[in-house]
């Protein structure tokens, strides 16, 4: 029964983030909410929770303003879900930052570097054993 609830909230949750997306591209005014991609959407085991993650390639003050205008427009795009979606309950609409792209980028990054440091620098297997069993 779990799997049942289970593949329903993904397939609620995958729709919510279809819908978030579209109602942020085309229906939001506020000119704080630009630039803003809809990457993941959480709901709670009995949905009435979404939390929504979105990334900006903003930063500083000016990313802070978006999620101030994604604060201020939670009402709207709660009652625009309304319209659009046939759920029983619908859910409150929490906006949250998405951290994993950057975090990822950055782990890549430190990957990346450490795979050129060992190129060519790293000695064989054969010239570690020598090393080992050479007297000092």
């Amino acid at each position: 029964m779990s799997k049942t609830t289970y593949k329903r909230a993904d397939r609620v949750a995958d729709q919510i983030r279809m819908e978030v997306a579209d109602i942020l591209m085309r229906k939001i005014k506020d000119p704080r909410v630009h630039d803003v991609t809809v990457t993941d959407v959480e709901l709670t085991g009995d949905l009435r929770i979404a939390y929504v993650f979105v990334t900006t390639m903003e930063t500083g003050e000016a990313e802070r303003n978006i999620f101030i205008g994604l604060s201020k427009a939670t009402g709207f795009v709660r009652a625009e879900l309304g319209r659009r979606l046939s759920l029983r309950y619908l859910p409150d609409v929490i906006f949250k930052k998405d951290v994993s792209g950057p975090r990822g980028d950055r782990i890549m990054q430190l990957l990346d570097g450490l795979h050129h440091d060992t190129d060519g620098q790293e000695p064989s297997d054969a010239q570690n054993e020598r090393e080992r069993t050479s007297p000092s």
